[in-house]
């Protein structure tokens, strides 16, 4: 049921993504519009369409992204944005905008790659190269706060033309994204999901605790080194195009496991790049037609939904461990043959 719930909202959303504003296209229409010549088919397919699969990469890559930060820290908390990686490619993007620095498009996404490899070596250095998940998570929260406030010292610098760019950018927005910029994302995808492939077994044995995985041959902070590097390129390039469209690596990996308890990393891996998917594409649909014609950035939706659905999932997911009662132990069956036992002094 929750499956075909999904489907259907993915679908819904897909079809208002395409038929919706102005000039309204009625979904019966929309084979024939797309590639036409009129008004109608140059929207539909060079603004509303790249949107659209824009939103679905980025939701994708930054579901994966926070399921392999929660696997490999074992902690559901841990997300993007409170390990320094979002902040620091947000950085990355928005300083040479206030320092009015003549910078290629092309060349975004790799300042954002530096800002986030930048954010996540500090968190690792500072917490000992991963030694500690819960030191990872409490030392890039502090990482995180350090970023957000060089962002601030940014933000006074700026004059108010910048001003309105970096808050509508720090705030995460599709807004008129084309073809290029979907285009542009896909050389990381090339890298990242080879990546992703040969870290689903490690992330397998990391849920088993820092001593199994030892036993088991695994290098622990080796690991999380290596399953911080491909969140960071997951995500930056994301955050390049889009911004930091904030918690849905928080809550897509929550929907993944609450679709499918039981299922492995790799199966909720995938669950988990769907469901973000999805959550973008939904979050997209009000932000673009709730106060039209103005559109609202998408990422204030998904943290807006977002948050509360993700501490709900979470404490549903926790419930049916604290609700069981104490376990009662069997009682030791002696044999009737069995001679009486023998008490020491103290025990008498």
């Amino acid at each position: 049921m929750a499956l075909l719930c999904l489907g259907a909202a993915a679908l819904a959303s897909a079809v208002c993504a395409l038929s919706l504003g102005t000039p309204y296209v009625p979904p019966a229409r929309l084979p024939a519009t797309l590639g036409s010549d009129g008004l109608a088919g140059l929207v539909v397919t060079e603004l509303r369409l790249p949107r659209m699969v824009l939103a679905l990469i980025a939701g994708a890559c930054l579901g994966a992204a926070g399921l392999v930060l929660q696997e490999a820290l074992r902690n559901p908390l841990a997300v993007p944005e409170m390990l320094g990686v979002s902040s620091g490619a947000a950085l990355g993007v928005a300083a040479p905008l206030v320092l009015a620095l003549a910078v290629p498009l092309g060349l975004q996404p790799f300042l954002a790659l530096g800002g986030a490899a930048l954010g996540g070596l500090l968190t690792l250095v500072a917490a000992g190269f991963g030694r500690s998940p819960s030191a990872v998570l409490l030392t890039g929260a502090a990482v995180a706060a350090a970023l957000q406030a060089a962002l601030l010292v940014l933000m006074v610098m700026a004059d108010q033309l910048d001003l309105q760019l970096i808050y509508r950018y720090l705030l995460g927005s599709l807004s008129a994204r084309t073809w290029d910029d979907v285009t542009g994302l896909l050389p990381w995808l090339a890298v990242a999901v080879p990546a992703l492939v040969l870290c689903v077994p490690v992330l397998g044995v990391l849920r088993l605790g820092d001593d199994d995985a030892r036993a088991l041959g695994v290098r622990v902070e080796r690991a999380r080194v290596a399953a911080l590097g491909i969140a960071v390129v997951l995500i930056a390039p994301v955050v390049a195009v889009c911004g930091p469209v904030a918690w849905v690596g928080f809550l897509a990996p929550h929907l993944a496991r609450r679709l499918h308890p039981d299922g492995g990393a790799a199966g909720w891996l995938v669950r988990s790049a769907v469901c973000g998917a999805i959550v973008v594409l939904c979050a997209d649909q009000p932000a673009r037609l709730a106060l039209a014609p103005v559109e609202t950035p998408v990422g204030a939706w998904t943290a807006l939904v977002g948050v509360p659905v993700g501490v709900v999932l979470l404490k549903r997911g926790r419930r049916p461990a604290r609700d069981r009662g104490p376990v009662s132990l069997p009682a030791p069956v002696t044999p009737p043959d069995a001679p009486a036992p023998v008490l020491r002094k103290a025990e008498r």
